[in-house]
């Protein structure tokens, strides 16, 4: 049986009563048309089943009305969200989308940024691997393709950038734990290893000295620094051993929760994101301690699992949907002609109050103390408090990926009413977008 023949534009040129030029126009959306002859080369397209011919029709406009999409973990609930945020405002504008995956490696995003280019896209969105302005970064910007980042900043490269401030919120979530009386809070980041005390001190004197430049830092290095100047500002030393640094996955935010909580004696402990929130929970539970009688949680990222479990969470909520909105908007902005300066807008977070938090269990209820304040500098004498000086030396900023969706099987259950009611959110404000 022979195939039917695909219409053709100059089928819809004679069945819309117009040439074959003017159906060319409205079909590829350039020039000019009357409303009134695009909706009778609309509307014959439609009766005969038309579909343009998209590589014929970048070769007249010199558009693909393509946007490609480079995310840093697509498996990620967080670039699920930021993903749909981005589609949505993509096809509201008239635009395809091309969605590819780093792996937050730099060498993926390069052969990624490759295969956009070559697909003829009209702009690129990503959530850059690297803080770092890496070379093919700045080769695509200076080629003229339009580029907006999402999620993280990069220092010294000229593109528009959409991120949240994850120094502050990571202070909010802090200061939170220290309110409530705790001094001896853990965080649980997935920035690597520095294998000795004084390494990790310097590290963190460099954060603090440099916490000017944060916005473009990666998110778990900000939020670290956020927890760093809650402990300053409220006078409470920093101990080296409660900075539970691990490779990015589940089991290792697990284990470190184990070490900070059972073995270290932290009353607290603040993820950086949620999966390390993810496997500090299931350490806690299956530790068998009561949350938030023997030590309180914070996470970071209000993905659906953390209001279900028992109990209930307290998180750093993100507007990750409009990060990939806004992110996207700002492109076709681009796209569309506009020029200027690099845009860094900084979308607002709350802190979401749940009931994974309370006043601190009596002293050595759930381990030993350690001693010692990680941003004080070494010392021979015996133990005191060092204040943090202004200068610091340097030290390399290490990347970080995001959270994951995947909920903690069998670890709890959701509560009972299945209501979060006494729920509240404390805002933290935006800044203005900054130029330059």
């Amino acid at each position: 049986m022979p195939r039917a023949r695909k219409p053709t534009l100059p089928d819809v040129a004679r069945e819309a009563g117009v040439s074959r030029a003017t159906a060319g126009r409205v079909l590829g959306r350039y020039g000019y048309a009357s409303s009134e002859v695009a909706e009778r080369v609309l509307a014959a397209a439609e009766r005969l089943g038309y579909r343009p011919n998209a590589v014929a029709r970048a070769l007249v406009t010199r558009r693909s009305h393509t946007i490609g999409v480079i995310g840093a973990d697509i498996e990620n609930a967080f670039f699920a969200r930021a993903m749909r945020g981005i589609s949505d405002v993509a096809e509201e504008r008239g635009f395809d989308v091309l969605l590819t995956n780093s792996d937050e490696r730099v060498d993926k995003e390069r052969a990624a940024i490759r295969t956009l280019v070559a697909k003829q896209v009209d702009g690129i969105v990503l959530a850059p691997a690297s803080s770092q302005a890496s070379e093919h970064l700045v080769e695509i910007v200076a080629s003229g393709t339009p580029v907006v980042l999402f999620d993280r900043a990069v220092a010294g490269l000229a593109a528009d950038a959409v991120v949240v401030d994850n120094t502050a919120s990571a202070q909010a979530a802090t200061e939170h734990l220290l309110g409530l009386g705790h001094d001896r809070i853990a965080i649980v980041t997935e920035l690597g290893d520095r294998a000795t005390e004084p390494e990790r001190r310097a590290w963190f004197r460099h954060l603090l000295a440099n916490q000017d430049e944060a916005t473009s830092w990666l998110p778990g290095t900000s939020r670290l620094l956020g927890y760093l100047l809650a402990h300053r500002a409220a006078g409470v030393p920093v101990q080296p051993e409660l900075v539970r640094l691990c490779r990015y996955d589940r089991q290792a935010a697990a284990e470190e929760t184990r070490r900070a909580v059972l073995d270290l004696g932290a009353t607290a402990l603040f993820a950086v994101d949620s999966l390390m929130m993810l496997g500090a929970f299931e350490a806690v539970v299956g530790a068998k301690l009561e949350v938030p009688r023997q030590v309180s949680l914070v996470g970071f990222d209000d993905l659906d699992w953390t209001a279900l479990v028992t109990p209930p969470l307290t998180v750093v909520a993100q507007p990750v949907y409009e990060l990939g909105a806004v992110a996207a908007r700002q492109l076709v902005e681009r796209i569309e002609g506009l020029t200027g300066p690099p845009r860094t807008t900084v979308l607002p977070t709350h802190l979401v109050h749940r009931q994974s938090t309370g006043t601190p269990p009596p002293r050595g209820a759930t381990g030993t103390p350690p001693p010692r304040d990680a941003t004080a500098p070494p010392r021979s004498a015996a133990p005191r408090t060092v204040r943090v000086p202004d200068s610091a030396s340097a030290a390399p900023t290490p990347s970080s990926p995001h959270s994951t969706s995947a909920a903690p099987a069998g670890a709890a259950s959701p509560p009972a009413n299945g209501s979060h009611a006494g729920t509240e959110a404390r805002a933290m404000p935006a800044r203005r977008a900054r130029r330059g």
